[in-house]
């Protein structure tokens, strides 16, 4: 395991991070190991056990730290985050490039802010569903490689059982990271940081603005993503988003049920400020608090300087419109460009929105020809379907099989992923295992795990998701 590690994050400054273990645990007990994640990255399966898993024993060659960051939380500064209940262990190495591999709930750190630094089971769960679902279906994002019980209680609303997570990414650097330095006017740390993202994520790049440009770019198609699925990040705070373009901290994340572009899930939410419709406007405001903070790094003229960096801020919508148009002409059946396309695809949105059709059934729905029983208000189908038909018969190829490929059949349906870590609250963890298994085939389920495709009941809903920490 030794020689696969190489630890660069662990060579920046000190001022970089703190290094310091994971705090041991009492009793761990293996939740589960992502076998298939593990043998890609070169380890051994069998060596994440539940010691390995909780920090109680570190792997050969890890440098365990905490990552010190700052960040916008829902609009408001805060100067100083960072890691207040994970650790990073370190980065493997490998075909795949370079990876990250983080504990969280692993304990207090200098961070933690009057926090236990502690996760409870349903966190852990919920982003191991999430992140694993978020992968098969083709969106960037961070991974669950495992997670175990801890055998200690976590105090929240109640006590409920403990636990870790193991997480991988292509890098824990986030947009607060640089924050956190440019607050401080800390230049040389700015661009030890720059060049080090350069190096990993972005070879292609000669400065800060052309860096900045590759990091609107990913984050403008991640976005798209996430809109062409109907998921809903919840706490777009700019230490949640990553300079990789990779979807990173699963808290009140959710999938939308029933269609509108102002829903709201997070219970901390309570302006609406990271509503559906508003993740592409609040990816652009965070970005520009990157370019803030690299301004110090360009040469030349401030004024100018600024004027750069808005100009790249600004194509944003540049690399969003076309991949959001991209995505959704697919969800239709559609590959080829006509005019028209746009005002098909938000006419049947906006349809979708006063029948409150829900958004993954609706789209499947659509691949079977025949989407009625979803959008219900009189005539709303009949009005949009000729033009639909009359459309796709302009297409050379299958638009079947177009659609079949954009359009999920299984996505982490909310109610089934509470039902999940409330049945873990008990002790059964059945329901998380066959939920991560069946989402792991969300275009082409197994046929006895259609029963998760189903939209919640009246009962069922849920209509709030909270962060858990």
């Amino acid at each position: 395991m030794r020689e696969i590690f190489d630890n660069s994050y662990a060579r920046l400054p000190d001022r970089f991070y703190t290094k310091l273990p994971p705090v041991t645990v009492a009793d761990p007990q293996v939740l589960r190991v992502n076998d298939a994640l593990a043998r890609e990255l070169g380890i051994d399966p069998d060596t994440l056990t539940a010691e390995v898993l909780t920090g109680n024993t570190l792997l050969p060659g890890s440098e365990p730290l905490a990552q010190v960051y700052a960040g916008h939380q829902f609009g408001g500064w805060v100067p100083r985050l960072g890691d207040g209940r994970a650790i990073l262990l370190g980065e493997v190495t490998g075909d795949f490039g370079r990876r990250d591999i983080q504990l969280k709930g692993s304990g207090v750190t200098p961070y933690s802010r009057n926090g236990d630094g502690r996760a409870w089971v349903g966190p852990v769960m919920r982003e191991y569903i999430v992140s694993e679902a978020m992968h098969a279906l083709g969106v960037p994002t961070t991974r669950a490689l495992g997670a175990a019980l801890t055998g200690e209680g976590v105090q929240r609303e109640r006590r409920y059982p403990g636990a870790v997570l193991m997480r991988v990414a292509a890098s824990h650097i986030r947009v607060g990271t640089f924050q956190y330095f440019a607050a401080r006017g800390d230049r040389p740390a700015l661009r030890l940081l720059l060049d080090h993202c350069i190096a990993r994520h972005y070879p292609q790049a000669d400065g800060p603005l052309s860096f900045f440009a590759e990091v609107v770019a990913a984050q403008a198609r991640l976005i798209a993503n996430w809109m062409s699925l109907g998921f809903i990040h919840g706490v777009m705070n700019t230490d949640n988003m990553a300079v990789s373009g990779e979807t990173i901290d699963y808290g009140p994340c959710a999938f939308m049920d029933a269609y509108h572009p102002h829903t709201v899930f997070s219970s901390i939410d309570q302006q609406g400020r990271y509503a559906f419709q508003s993740q592409a406007n609040m990816a652009v405001w965070n970005l520009a608090q990157l370019a803030t903070s690299l301004l110090p790094l360009m040469d030349g003229d401030p004024d100018h300087a600024a004027e750069e960096a808005t100009r790249v801020l600004e194509s944003f919508v540049e690399y969003f419109s076309p991949e959001w148009m991209r995505l959704f002409r697919a969800k239709i059946g559609l590959v080829t460009e006509e005019d028209g396309d746009e005002a098909l695809i938000t006419g049947l949105l906006s349809r979708m929105a006063s029948s409150q059709a829900d958004f993954t059934a609706t789209f499947t729905a659509l691949t079977q020809g025949d989407a009625s029983q979803h959008i219900t208000d009189d005539g709303a189908w009949d009005s949009w379907a000729p033009d639909w038909t009359g459309r796709l018969e302009q297409e050379p190829g299958d638009p079947k099989r177009t659609m079949r490929a954009a359009n999920p059949v299984l996505i982490p349906r909310n109610h089934r992923v509470e039902e999940a870590i409330r049945a873990g609250i008990d002790g059964d963890y059945a329901p998380f295992h066959r939920l991560v298994d069946a989402l792991a085939q969300p275009f082409d389920p197994r046929s006895d795990d259609l029963d998760l495709a189903t939209p919640p009941k009246p009962d069922e809903r849920v209509l709030r998701t909270f962060c858990g920490t």
